[in-house]
């Protein structure tokens, strides 16, 4: 009996100590989560997929395959495989079609129909790796609206050596996009083995500002009284506005660099992601 009363101590002790990790003590409150403590595919009821070439001439194509939860982490992998794109066209002008083959696999998880916050507090804990090619991301989309005056918020992103937070919003020029962006080299932070290391990434999201931070040191703070779109392809401020989340491993790209003499597969690693806000 005094074995099972320990027992139900301990537990209860674990309990607590476990709500108390997870609850910021500024009034926020949990209300949503994925800790992906389950082996195989991603939550359904939380993630769906982009699939295929999407966006920036990134050499990735993205499929559900390359996902998986695995000892309490979320695996997005980026692997080198060559297969016929299902997509071409000879002769086609588009990049999505003109691709005979597809060279690399990746995927991008979406919360999108599923989940979008208006507000609030987010953390993910993940590991990224840093080297050529690779471009890992933690961002959102406005749900309403063309981009860019949906809004868009980088969280994260790496490439080119560099650590990334951003947020834009549209100008008179459709596509075109007023950038707040915020760039810092990872041999900045003075840690040689950075990318061997999980980080937490955080945003602070109110009416008045984003603030973006890694480790609780602050990138870049967006400030939401100034991001007015200029014409009526969004809400006249898209940061005033549910978002839905996206995380994904693009490669290549316009932005991600040469990948070719990159090891593969590579791994992007996520132990949880949590959305806070205030009660």
């Amino acid at each position: 009996m005094k074995r099972a009363i320990v027992l139900v101590a301990v537990m209860l002790l674990l309990s607590a100590a476990w709500a108390a990790r997870k609850a910021p003590s500024d009034g926020y409150r949990l209300v949503w989560s994925d800790e992906f403590n389950v082996d195989g595919r991603p939550d359904p009821k939380k993630w769906t997929y982009e699939h295929g070439f999407v966006r920036n001439n990134e050499l990735q194509w993205y499929q559900k395959e390359n996902a998986f939860c695995k000892d309490g982490r979320l695996v997005i992998e980026g692997r080198r495989e060559r297969k016929a794109n299902p997509n071409y066209k000879k002769g086609a002008g588009g990049w999505k079609q003109s691709r005979k083959f597809i060279e690399y696999t990746s995927s991008c998880l979406i919360t999108k129909g599923l989940a979008s916050w208006k507000y609030g507090r987010f953390e993910i804990k993940a590991r990224i790796k840093t080297q050529n090619g690779l471009w890992p991301a933690i961002w959102f989309l406005g749900v309403e609206g063309e981009w860019p005056s949906n809004g868009e918020i980088d969280l994260m992103e790496f490439y080119g050596g560099k650590i990334l937070a951003n947020a834009c919003w549209g100008t008179k020029a459709r596509w075109k996009a007023k950038w707040d962006d915020f760039k810092k080299p990872v041999k900045s932070f003075g840690d040689p083995k950075w990318d061997e290391k999980f980080h937490v990434w955080r945003m602070d999201w109110d009416e008045k500002s984003i603030k973006l931070y890694v480790d609780d040191l602050l990138l870049n703070t967006i400030d939401v009284t100034k991001t007015i779109n200029p014409t009526d392809r969004g809400p006249k401020n898209p940061f005033r506005q549910k978002h839905y989340m996206l995380i994904n491993l693009a490669i290549g790209g316009k932005a991600g660099g040469d990948p070719s003499k990159t090891k593969f597969p590579t791994r992007y690693e996520i132990e949880y992601v949590r959305v806070y806000q205030k009660k």
